[in-house]
């Protein structure tokens, strides 16, 4: 049988698609998410239900995004599941999950085993509903779970590290080899928990600024802060800040990035008027992480671990 081929269902690349088939890590993920019966819980990606059947034997019933229309179909057929599936079959990237939120008393419980590729930009668009989210776990890439984790003076530490820790506490709780998936990737993954803050001890004025400020400052991390932000704050405010002219980014806290964001919200840097023409279709990485929102750190790791442009990875 095709190695790509599990339960009758060919793995589809564009989606990319892994399933989860040990017993034993699929319960220790179960484990770790904790589903109660009451609960308003959300799985990204349900895919052949590995986590779903489970998931549901302890909560009674959950809510489903699922963009592979084969898959949908799949589940609105299960003789046992679909009775208690709420199926929504479109993209999670462009899901309003704020729309699941219908007794204030019971936030949102969203897990899911996240495609790889497109890990990052689906993070950022459910940290948009943080509010309405109990917490989250997530099957992710381990490198990426890494960056989520990190702090500053590290190599990994970087743009995900701090819009997430600013947002969320960060727990990675498993890490998981190829061999639970099938087909098997290429790289390690991880399960992490995310759980917002209730209160953001130091707040930001803008959380635009915030991410402007990440976007700058790593797609040239190798720089010193008086080259990396010259478009943005000269070293002589860097310096009245109190900070540092000739470190990296990386040696900056989540608060001095929140710092400067606070401070080109107060001073809105003048905009280029530029009249140099670019040939669109030769888009650097760092073109395309511009203007996607993404950092170009992000778009080198979607690259290196899949193809395809699906929101869904499935279980």
């Amino acid at each position: 049988m095709n190695s790509k081929t599990h339960l009758g269902h060919q793995a589809k690349k564009r989606f990319g698609q892994n399933f989860l088939h040990n017993d034993s890590v699929i319960s220790d993920i179960v484990d770790a998410i904790n589903p109660e019966p009451g609960e308003n819980l959300i799985e990204i990606g349900p895919g052949l239900g590995a986590l779903t059947e489970p998931v549901i034997e302890r909560a009674g019933k959950l809510s489903v995004v699922e963009l592979d229309r084969d898959l949908a179909h799949r589940l609105r057929h299960h003789p046992f599941l679909a009775p208690k599936l709420t199926i929504f079959e479109t993209d999670a990237l462009k899901f309003d999950f704020a729309q699941l939120v219908t007794d204030k008393e019971k936030p949102l419980r969203i897990f899911g085993n996240l495609p790889y590729n497109i890990s990052t930009p689906l993070i950022f668009h459910l940290l948009t509903f943080k509010d309405e989210v109990q917490d989250m776990h997530f099957m992710l890439q381990k490198e990426v779970v890494d960056r989520m984790a990190a702090g500053p003076n590290s190599k990994t530490f970087g743009r995900l590290s701090i819009m997430t820790q600013y947002q969320c506490q960060v727990i990675p709780v498993m890490e998981i080899g190829p061999e639970a998936f099938k087909p098997a990737p290429k790289v390690d993954s991880a399960i992490v928990r995310l759980i917002p803050h209730k209160v953001i001890k130091n707040p930001v004025k803008d959380i635009e600024a915030l991410n402007t400020v990440c976007l700058s400052a790593f797609n040239q991390r190798r720089k010193t802060l008086r080259n990396t932000f010259k478009k943005l704050i000269n070293v002589e405010q860097l310096n009245a800040l109190g900070i540092d002219e000739t470190l990296r980014p990386e040696n900056l806290s989540i608060d001095d990035f929140i710092k400067l964001a606070n401070f080109i919200t107060d001073n809105p840097p003048e905009k280029e008027v530029t009249t140099k023409k670019t040939k669109r279709h030769m888009a650097t990485k760092k073109e395309r992480a511009d203007s996607e929102g993404t950092s170009s750190e992000d778009i080198n790791s979607e690259e290196s671990n899949a193809e395809g442009n699906s929101s869904e990875e499935n279980n």
